[in-house]
């Protein structure tokens, strides 16, 4: 009898969502959406007028190693997108595979995007390489906050191995703003090192534009009672708001806090929270 061929490697999901956003007279609408595997959009929403609130689904609900996932999204000239999540990311353990998770972020002249995506969750012996790329034009405005928590210390598992690679890269008219590289790995110093997490098993990174002294004085009002440990610091016109902390609650009050104080003098509006958080 011939022997059997031995199966191919699953190799993982591959899921593309490219999103395109125009302004019309009375509000921004989501003009373009199209996706390739398990990533969507439900319906956008405009519960404070103008400005369009759309949240990304990862139906799976999980990423393996293998898995490779990518975000598009085009904010045009005046046009205001808000993109979140309806729950965390999870990197689940690999067998030692990579899962990939891109999202270029594109704002034209004029326009406005805020990036508030729930936490990503690094569970201990994944291997994740995550870039966000968020490339600004002239007069576009950004308020982007993304949050990473590794393992699951409350119940016991701690991320004592696997990696994260962590790009966030904000450009303007193709100059770089900020180009943060992080690399941490289960068994690796960073975890617990003062000068990596300081034991700390989550992170997380704000960046806002165009920024002012008043907001940096803002966002360190803010910070003088916050639980676990935060910097602001202003690198030209971009605020970046820099946290570790014990872990997603936490990160979530320090967001919300920063986004009701912050959002009024960035872009003359208070903070109007995304329904899909209350669920």
């Amino acid at each position: 009898m011939a022997a059997v061929a031995p199966m191919p490697p699953d190799p993982g999901w591959r899921a593309r969502l490219d999103l395109g956003f125009v302004p019309t007279a009375e509000r921004t609408v989501l003009a373009r959406r199209r996706h390739e595997g398990p990533l969507r959009v439900q319906r956008s929403f405009h519960p404070e007028g103008a400005p369009c609130h759309s949240y990304v689904l990862h139906p799976p609900g999980g990423v393996v190693g293998g898995d490779q996932i990518s975000l598009d999204a085009d904010v045009q000239e005046g046009a205001w997108a808000l993109l979140t999540t309806p729950g965390a990311t999870k990197f689940y353990r690999s067998l030692g595979r990579t899962a990939t998770l891109q999202q270029n972020l594109r704002v034209s002249p004029g326009a406005t995007l805020e990036w508030l995506p729930q936490e990503q969750i690094v569970f201990s012996g994944a291997i994740v390489e995550a870039l966000t790329r968020i490339d600004l034009a002239v007069r576009s405005r950004c308020f982007a906050w993304e949050l990473n928590c590794l393992g699951r210390p409350a119940g016991g598992l701690p991320f004592e191995s696997g990696s994260l690679r962590q790009r966030l890269e904000v450009w303007r008219e193709g100059r770089p703003l900020l180009l943060e590289h992080a690399h941490i790995k289960g068994d690796g110093r960073a975890v617990d090192a003062p000068w990596g997490l300081g034991g700390q098993p989550a992170f997380a990174t704000l960046v806002a534009s165009p920024a002012n002294a008043d907001a940096l004085a803002t966002a360190r009002e803010v910070l003088t009672d916050t639980p676990g440990e935060a910097s602001a610091t202003r690198l030209d016109d971009l605020l970046v708001v820099r946290w570790r902390g014990a872990g997603a609650l936490e990160g979530y009050a320090l967001r919300e806090r920063l986004w009701t104080a912050l959002r009024p003098c960035l872009m003359g509006r208070p903070m109007c929270r995304p329904r899909i958080w209350n669920t």
